[in-house]
């Protein structure tokens, strides 16, 4: 998002001490333009958004006339198509998370946000609604040239299918890049994933189809962490059970938006069950064995094998012996043990090498 656009915020807080602080905070960022609104009440706020002209809300959830939830539901009612990052106390964090998980792009502790966070946290969750905005629009535009297709002659057929196809691979891109730039300290994570991922399949002795099918999902399999607040991907310290609570909520969400779009692959179900594990120990359903599909369980062994080897913002990266050392410790346990021995083969045998 340049800089030259100017993001008009409608800051909904009662207590006039927090708002100079945030109008402080905003007045003073680098790299982006704000028009901050002020208003003490919900009712005020709520008559202001009907006039439009906001990008985004910052909601206290502690307004005497309407508290929590029904505050946010309220908020959302009346402008639907605005982002929404709520603000609340350390002691009521419960209340905020909850909102996150029905439709608030961010959360934050008041009097624990640094200024940069606060409006990095205002960047991304704009992006958010932008990045689901685009995804509705790629189904469109995917539709528009699946019925196109049908109407026209078959040669006329063979040219939409590859618009539709580099539509879609553009687009899958597109997504890519932009959910790994709101945590650096994962970039090329989904990339990576998807290479060992094909590399992986390959050595299966798998068809050509089914590769492919496994390499797109690599590298949307992450797209749900857009539902996941940006301090929790970055934050530098073990999470707490609370926010990982959330962290576990991403699954679901990538396949909740990608089952929207109709891909030619079950490009969704992948993405959902790329953290269960053989036992029944993973997320989101607790699944077990054969009832993970077998492209899920070859991802989830690319995605554990590039995060052990790779850095992360709570430690340092330990390194492919490690991973290599993990999967083969678990082999059967957690992950399935053809797949595996067929990473083990890539690595050890044809010295694959992560970039």
């Amino acid at each position: 998002m340049g800089s030259s656009k100017i993001i008009r915020v409608l800051l909904i807080e009662d207590n006039s001490f927090d708002a100079c602080v945030i109008q402080e905070m905003l007045a003073k960022a680098k790299g982006a333009s704000f028009d901050l609104e002020c208003v003490d009440l919900l009712s005020t706020g709520l008559e202001r958004l009907a006039k439009g002209g906001i990008d985004l809300v910052l909601l206290d959830l502690s307004l005497p006339e309407c508290q929590g939830i029904n505050a946010f539901s309220k908020v959302c009612a009346q402008a639907p198509q605005v982002s929404v990052v709520v603000m609340t106390s350390l002691a009521d964090e419960v209340t905020a998370i909850k909102a996150v998980r029905e439709g608030a792009q961010d959360y934050f502790i008041k009097g624990q946000v640094a200024g940069y966070r606060l409006v990095r946290s205002i960047l991304y969750a704009i992006e958010r609604k932008q990045v689901k905005q685009e995804l509705q629009e790629a189904y469109d535009k995917a539709m528009q040239y699946e019925i196109a297709k049908r109407m026209r002659i078959e040669e006329e057929s063979k040219q939409s299918i590859k618009k539709l196809r580099t539509t879609l691979a553009g687009t899958i891109q597109a997504i890519s890049v932009i959910i790994e730039r709101r945590d650096p300290s994962t970039a090329g994570h989904q990339k990576t994933v998807s290479e060992i991922a094909r590399a992986i399949a390959q050595e299966m002795g798998l068809p050509a189809d089914i590769v492919e099918k496994i390499r797109i999902a690599g590298i949307l399999h992450d797209i749900g962490k857009i539902s996941v607040p940006s301090e929790i991907l970055s934050k530098p310290a073990k999470l707490t059970d609370v926010e990982f609570s959330l962290v576990k909520l991403h699954p679901q969400s990538a396949y909740d938006i990608l089952k929207e779009a109709e891909l030619p692959f079950p490009i969704a179900e992948i993405a959902l069950q790329h953290h269960e594990r053989m036992d029944g120990s993973g997320y989101p359903k607790g699944l077990k064995g054969n009832d993970i599909l077998p492209e899920a369980r070859i991802l989830a062994v690319a995605d554990v094998v590039e995060a052990i080897s790779s850095h992360r913002p709570y430690r340092p990266a330990l390194g492919i012996d490690k991973a290599l050392d993990e999967i083969s410790k678990k082999r059967g346990v957690l992950y399935d043990a053809e797949v595996v021995d067929a990473c083990l083969r890539v690595f050890v045998e044809k010295g694959f090498k992560l970039e």
